[in-house]
């Protein structure tokens, strides 16, 4: 029996950094990676993705067992997305039914999901590269729901309907929330 004793941390992952701690692609070799963000144990690994311009909640372990759970299929994501416009009622519809984006140079139908409208601009810390203002037209908030994660999904979503994404920041992972954390932090878990 393994009797490692695994960490595990929620961490709000920065607008520009990779979801990753060792960048062996020399093309990338002036990133951000997560590992600049704390002194974070050997074997520490990200459980899932967010893309370099994504951000928000990511979840970290050093548990691989843990890191297949929470990629498996039966896992929420929850994302609050900024998109290009006022996005109406009938495009929500088509998300929530699923829209046909490509995937690994084939065509792919999203599975049907949980898509709607904020009420409310959600707070959020400021992000390192600003986001065009009100002056280029309105923008509006959408939560997306999701429980499978191909690159770069919901951004190719909110595209697919005609709405591009301008901001995405996850704020639930599972039961996991983002809650009021600032860009950066890292907060140890008990457990995931």
């Amino acid at each position: 029996m393994d009797n490692i004793k695994h960490q595990h941390f929620k961490i709000y992952k920065p607008f520009g950094y990779l979801s990753q701690f060792i960048n062996n692609d020399v093309s990338k070799h002036k990133k951000k990676l997560l590992g600049e963000l704390s002194n974070f144990p050997e074997n520490t690994m990200a459980i899932g993705r967010l893309d370099e311009k994504s951000e928000g909640l990511l979840l970290l372990t050093t548990d691989g067992q843990m890191s297949e759970l929470f990629r498996s299929k039966t896992i929420e994501k929850e994302y609050f997305v900024q998109v290009d416009g006022d996005i109406p009622s009938t495009k929500i519809e088509l998300l929530k039914n699923g829209v046909e984006i490509g995937f690994e140079g084939k065509r792919y139908i999203t599975k049907p999901c949980k898509v709607y409208k904020l009420l409310e601009t959600p707070e959020f810390p400021k992000r390192s590269k600003k986001i065009r203002d009100n002056r280029h037209g309105p923008t509006s908030w959408i939560s997306v729901i999701i429980t499978e994660g191909k690159f770069r999904q919901v951004r190719k979503m909110t595209a697919a309907v005609g709405f591009p994404t301008l901001r995405l920041v996850r704020v639930r992972v599972g039961e996991i929330q983002l809650g009021n954390m600032y860009s950066g932090e890292v907060i140890p878990l008990k457990e995931l």
